[in-house]
């Protein structure tokens, strides 16, 4: 039972789910996960515990990065499962496709590139800071 109320919960935020739909086909750092949602660092690290507890998601770190990915899916059904529904139900949203184009963006940089660029922007605030390609509905 606490396992079904993790997922479910871990699903019910917008920006959990958009993180979730970058992940699917590839790995990310946090900055670029930082930079796609446009968050500060402790708000996608709040969101990134939160999946990694219901198992939606992996993390390591190598050096200074963490980086998140989907697990394996043969490793919990339950979990593939979820992520299937959340792939199927959700790839098509617009807000989703606005992501996929903010990320390619995003991922022409190195995380060193683009953590200098955050931290240059910082001043101005998480959400206007990352000029790197238009937000929704830009």
């Amino acid at each position: 039972m606490q396992q079904f109320l993790d997922i479910a919960r871990a699903l019910a935020d917008e920006n959990r789910l958009r993180a979730l739909l970058a992940l699917k086909d590839r790995e990310l750092c946090v900055c670029q996960i930082m930079a796609m949602l446009c968050l500060a660092p402790s708000t996608v690290s709040k969101h990134m515990t939160v999946l990694k507890q219901a198992g939606l998601v992996d993390s390591v770190k190598r050096g200074r990065w963490v980086y998140y990915r989907l697990p394996d899916r043969a490793t919990n059904p339950d979990v593939a499962r979820a992520l299937e529904w959340v792939f199927g139900s959700l790839q098509e949203e617009a807000r989703i496709k606005d992501d996929a184009n903010r990320l390619c963006c995003i991922l022409c940089m190195t995380p060193e590139e683009l953590f200098k660029k955050l931290v240059m922007d910082e001043g101005q605030g998480p959400r206007t800071g990352v000029a790197l390609a238009p937000g929704p509905g830009e």
